[in-house]
């Protein structure tokens, strides 16, 4: 499933390529596809007609702030707000389309010639005979159309249970550890929580852990301040490599133009089950806790 890193390279691609420019239509291919509105004929219809004025990013969803023609922009730099969707009418607020990729979902920018492919499941058409496509061969992921009268948590309900945002100011060693005191439970499962900390999936949960020498399995409550504040900076410093590298692609993940990820073939322990670590030489070990995989060093995480 593509995480904090995937879901921002996502995002800024999207940026380069979408923005300022209008939707003049789409197909829906997949009707459970859309969440929202009910019918995909509404919903086509809520994003037709408009320009994308910014993606953001909360945890894994995606959401582009729409927009009517004459709007002035607030950039795609401004944060999240539901309320700027009460704009005045000169404003010409269009609501949001909301984007969750879940486990294959990725977003295309491709030109309108490319076939398309079998799992395609909803497409957007713009100028220049480009369009958007959203490809999905499990078909998890879900799009919405947040009408501009309604505030976009009452309709992508996901956002209401996520925790701060790992590059926060409410994200800090200190809150980190008051969230996880006294809980009894490993630290790798606290890590997948998404209301503890928004984006953090599997594989950064494994590389987080490595880089601050915690073993999966550690109870939270036997974390002190010092490995806490280890484990927030690791967290920070690995999103913000993978950020870099554009993400990891082990299977389906890939950016707007369809380029892999490159930060699998740099990670500490994920999915490198048996092979040596990268620090002290040992074999990496893979484990299950609660249903999840789990990979670690033996030596170098305690």
């Amino acid at each position: 499933m593509p995480e904090l890193p995937e879901v921002e390279t996502v995002r800024l691609g999207l940026n380069r390529v979408s923005l300022n420019q209008p939707v003049r239509g789409g197909e829906v291919c997949l009707a459970r596809t859309v969440e929202f509105p009910e019918l995909a004929d509404d919903f086509l219809a809520g994003v037709t007609g408009v320009w994308i004025d910014g993606w953001h990013r909360r945890g894994k969803y995606l959401m582009a702030e729409l927009r009517r023609a004459g709007s002035a922009g607030a950039g795609v730099n401004a944060p999240v707000d539901s309320s700027a969707n009460q704009d005045s009418e000169d404003n010409k607020a269009a609501g949001w389309l909301g984007v969750h990729l879940r486990m294959t979902g990725q977003l295309l920018w491709v030109d309108r010639a490319e076939p398309v492919r079998s799992h395609c499941r909803v497409r957007l058409f713009f100028d220049g005979n480009r369009e958007l496509r959203y490809v999905d061969q499990r078909t998890f992921g879900r799009l919405w159309w947040v009408p501009p009268e309604r505030a976009i948590e009452s309709v992508m309900t996901g956002l209401t249970r996520l925790g701060p945002e790992p590059f926060s100011k409410d994200f800090s060693a200190k809150y980190l550890a008051g969230a996880l005191k006294g809980r009894k439970r490993p630290i790798k499962n606290a890590l997948l929580d998404q209301k503890l900390v928004a984006g953090i999936g599997n594989i950064y949960a494994d590389e987080a852990l490595f880089l601050s020498g915690i073993r999966p399995k550690v109870m939270c409550d036997r974390l002190g301040q010092k490995r806490i504040t280890r484990l927030h900076e690791a967290i920070q410093q690995v999103l913000k490599t993978s950020i870099e590298a554009g993400g990891t692609t082990f299977s389906d993940f890939r950016d707007v133009h369809g380029t892999n990820g490159n930060y699998g073939g740099v990670a500490w322990v994920y999915n490198r089950e048996g092979e040596p670590c990268r620090i002290c030489g040992s074999e990496i070990v893979r484990l299950k806790l609660a249903g999840r995989s789990a990979h670690y060093c033996p030596k170098c995480q305690r």
